[in-house]
């Protein structure tokens, strides 16, 4: 059977961007629907007008509540993070996916990001 070009012009799953593989170690988890919820009652949009350092230490401080035996701490925070994320910042982070493998790497990128040196300079002055 010919291919139409509706066929080659259709967004096929195995394109679509996911979070990081994170590696969690000799332990599984699972995180729970309410913990994901209260993530996103305090989502960072991206935009101009948002502290991102208000909402990483909101974020931080939720993370810092939550224990899963044998999960290193920052795996739990890398994978809810993307739940804290909405609009340009989502887009954002799946867009680097590859780069954000660890908590570390993906904060730092994080207010590299949306906290960028003029917005630094501009508070200084």
């Amino acid at each position: 059977m010919a291919k139409t070009l509706r066929h080659y012009s259709t967004p096929v799953v195995a394109n679509m961007h996911i979070g990081p593989t994170i590696n969690v170690g000799d332990g599984n988890f699972e995180l729970c629907t309410d913990l994901i919820m209260m993530v996103q009652t305090n989502q960072f949009h991206g935009l101009p007008s948002e502290d991102v350092n208000a909402h990483l230490q909101h974020f931080l401080k939720l993370c810092d509540m939550i224990i899963i035996k044998d999960i290193i701490p920052e795996s739990i925070s890398l994978c809810l993070f993307p739940f804290s994320l909405s609009r340009k910042a989502k887009q954002w982070f799946y867009k680097e996916k590859e780069a954000v493998k660890t908590w570390d790497k993906c904060s730092m990128m994080f207010l590299a990001k949306f906290f960028p040196m003029g917005k630094t300079n501009a508070l200084r002055g």
